[in-house]
C-alpha cells in the first residue's frame, strides 16, 4: 500500500528536527516537512487551509472551533511554550510599578486573540486583579512594516472591551518608546527594548517571577498546537495516532541532544547547568515527569495548563463556549502516549 503523502508546516525546532531530517517517520506517512516561521504558517493556515498538518496558534486553534464545521482538529502535541511574564514590556516613563496600574491606559499587543496575549492578560487579572477589559488597547506591527497587521480571525468582542487599531505607518515598538502607549504584551521583544532607555519589563526580575509562578500554579504555558485538516482524518483515522508517535519520538531526539556532554550540540557554554537548573525548577520527585520538563500528550501538567487556557478565552470573549480539554484532540491520538 502507498504510503499517505502529506504536507506539513512547522518551524524547525529541535524537538520535531528528527522528523524534518527523516531520523523519525510517521508509519504508513509520507511527509513533505516544510520549515517555515510561525507567522507565515499561521496566516497561510487560517486564511487558506494550505497545509495538511501545521503548527498552529492555540488560540486561534480553539478560535476555529466556534465554526459549525473546524476546519482542524489538533494532536495533543504542544511544539511551543513559553512563560509570558517576561514578554510584557513598559514605558519605564510611566510610572507602572504594579501591574493594576494598567487599568485605564493605553496597552498595545499585535493582536487580541493571539495566544500569548490571552495567557497574560489571564494571569495579570489572576495574579495581579487587573481586569482582562481594563486597558485600552492598540493593535496593530510592533515593528515598521509596509503591511497593516490585522487580525487574522475577525472578532466580536464584548462592548467592555476597547481596542483601536494604530495609524497605518506607526508600530508599537516605536510607540513604546515615545509614550503613546504605557505598555506592550507581545510574543516578540519590541526593537527599542534593550536599545532605548525607556523601555523596560512589567516585571524586571521576570524569571525569578515565572518561576514562583510555576511552583503555585504549575502552569507551563502552552503556545501552539499540531492541528491536521479535519478532512484528512475523515479520510484516513489512523493519521492521528501514527503523527503523534512520531513527534513523541523526535522529542525523544531532542532530549538526546540536549543531555550530549563529549560535545556541544548547541552554541550555550554552560547548557549543562542550565539543564540541570531547568530540572531542579520545573521537575519534581513524583510528578511523573521523570526529569523531562517538556512533555506532550495529556499529562497532569498539561491537562491543568490547558484547563486554564480555555478557561481564558472563554471569559475573555473568544472562544464561545467553554471547552473541555479532551475536546479539542483527534481521536486515536491520546492513545498514542499509552501504547
Amino acid at each position: 500500500m502507498a504510503p499517505l503523502k502529506l504536507s506539513l508546516a512547522c518551524w524547525d525546532y529541535d524537538r520535531v528536527k528528527a522528523i524534518e531530517d527523516g531520523r523519525v517517520r510517521p508509519e504508513g506517512i509520507e511527509l513533505t516537512f516544510l520549515n517555515l516561521r510561525v507567522e507565515e504558517t499561521f496566516f497561510r493556515q487560517l486564511r487558506y487551509q494550505e497545509f495538511d498538518v501545521s503548527e498552529l496558534s492555540l488560540s486561534s486553534y480553539v478560535f476555529t472551533l466556534n465554526s459549525p464545521n473546524p476546519p482542524f482538529i489538533a494532536l495533543p502535541v504542544f511544539p511551543s511554550r513559553m512563560f509570558r511574564h517576561q514578554s510584557i514590556y513598559v514605558n519605564k516613563k510611566a510610572g507602572i510599578t504594579h501591574p493594576s496600574q494598567l487599568a485605564g491606559r493605553p496597552v498595545g499587543t499585535p493582536e487580541f486573540q493571539m495566544t500569548a496575549p490571552v495567557w497574560q492578560r489571564g494571569i495579570l487579572q489572576d495574579e495581579y486583579s487587573l481586569q482582562f477589559d481594563a486597558p485600552h488597547y492598540y493593535t496593530g506591527n510592533v515593528e515598521p512594516s509596509n503591511e497593516e497587521r490585522a487580525e487574522k480571525i475577525p472578532l466580536a468582542l464584548a462592548d467592555s472591551v476597547k481596542i483601536t487599531r494604530i495609524e497605518k505607518g506607526k508600530c508599537l515598538a516605536q510607540m513604546l518608546a515615545d509614550g503613546e502607549i504605557v505598555a506592550l504584551e507581545s510574543a516578540t521583544a519590541p526593537s527599542t527594548f534593550g536599545t532605548h532607555p525607556d523601555v523596560g519589563r512589567l516585571f524586571p526580575d521576570a524569571k525569578t517571577v515565572e518561576q514562583e509562578y510555576f511552583q503555585r500554579t504549575g502552569i507551563f504555558p502552552i503556545m501552539h498546537v499540531i492541528a491536521v485538516k479535519r478532512s484528512v482524518l475523515a479520510a484516513n483515522p489512523w493519521a492521528a495516532q501514527s503523527l503523534t508517535k512520531a513527534f513523541a519520538s523526535a522529542l525523544d531526539y531532542a532530549y538526546d541532544a540536549i543531555h550530549a556532554r563529549g560535545a556541544l550540540r548547541y552554541i550555550l557554554p554552560w547548557m549543562q547547568f542550565h539543564v540541570e537548573e531547568t530540572q531542579a525548577a520545573l521537575c519534581k520527585e513524583g510528578d511523573g515527569s521523570d526529569g523531562k520538563w517538556w512533555q506532550d500528550g495529556l499529562t497532569a501538567q498539561n491537562r491543568r495548563t490547558l484547563d486554564k487556557f480555555l478557561e481564558y478565552s472563554f471569559d475573555q470573549g473568544l472562544a464561545k463556549r467553554r471547552w473541555q480539554v479532551e475536546e479539542l484532540f483527534a481521536p486515536g491520538s491520546l492513545e498514542a502516549f499509552v501504547l
